[in-house]
């Protein structure tokens, strides 16, 4: 008689695969990314328009040579450059920014800000008693440091040039001929850049120190008077580059008018 063998069931445990195989950590980091992404986009949309610009000028051409858009990767995210376009506009933000200085209310008669042909002047006047710098010297008093400080951190952002000047009046300095109109003027200018470059301005943007002494009087009309006695910040125009596509363009519209003046 055939003898039957006991049948024998193993059951075994089925682990949870280390908290659900760690799916969860996948979709936990999807979803932190998407809020990560939500949140630069509501940022951009409440940002000022430069930066729009300057960012979506990046993702269009990240080195910013074909268009001159994007930004310095040197500088801050908020760079535009500054052209005869939108000259009025950093005009217009760096008087809102002067209006922090702790003794604006004193000053705001002794800084003038005019469009020219080379660029945004901006123009830090002295009075008798002195403003901006102590009286008979090359180095700036509080008040200059402030405000030279300001200029820098909002001047520092921009990709262009800048030039420094400086202007005495026609009043002899000293009566050391070692000395005179020419070394203060001269070496107040190389003292704003000093303290420009120590807040923000990059050691690359300052393209000119120039000393004048009272060669471009402020008043001709009153060779000594106080307003003479200047220090000059020029930020220069910085010209958008030409690009074929550009220039291809403005042949194709051209040539029709010269095939109507061949017509004529």
């Amino acid at each position: 008689m055939a003898t039957t063998r006991p049948i024998i069931i193993v059951k075994k445990k089925g682990g949870h695969g280390g908290h659900h195989g760690g799916a969860w950590k996948v979709a936990y980091a999807d979803f932190v990314t998407a809020m990560m992404a939500l949140f630069i986009v509501l940022w951009l949309m409440n940002s000022s328009k430069q930066v729009q610009e300057a960012v979506g000028g990046y993702f269009k051409d990240p080195s910013g040579t074909s268009k001159m858009v994007g930004t310095d990767k040197r500088g801050s995210g908020e760079n535009f450059i500054i052209t005869k376009d939108n000259m009025v506009q950093l005009k217009e933000q760096l008087q809102k920014s002067m209006r922090r200085l702790s003794d604006f209310d004193k000053l705001k008669d002794h800084i003038e800000m005019t469009i020219t042909s080379e660029g945004l002047r901006i123009e830090l006047t002295e009075s008798a008693s002195g403003t901006f710098f102590e009286v008979g010297s090359a180095k700036p008093n509080n008040d200059g440091k402030e405000l030279l400080s300001l200029l820098a951190q909002e001047l520092g952002k921009l990709p262009n040039k800048l030039s420094i000047e400086g202007h005495t009046d026609s009043k002899p300095y000293s009566q050391d001929k070692n000395y005179g109109n020419w070394e203060l003027s001269a070496d107040r200018a190389n003292a704003a850049r000093r303290l420009m470059q120590q807040s923000g301005v990059r050691t690359d943007q300052v393209s000119q120190v120039r000393g004048y002494a009272d060669q471009r009087l402020r008043t001709p009309a009153d060779p000594l008077a106080p307003s003479n006695r200047r220090i000059s910040v020029i930020v220069q125009y910085l010209e958008e580059s030409v690009t074929p596509e550009s220039s291809s363009s403005k042949a194709t519209e051209a040539k029709p008018a010269e095939d109507a003046g061949k017509k004529e």
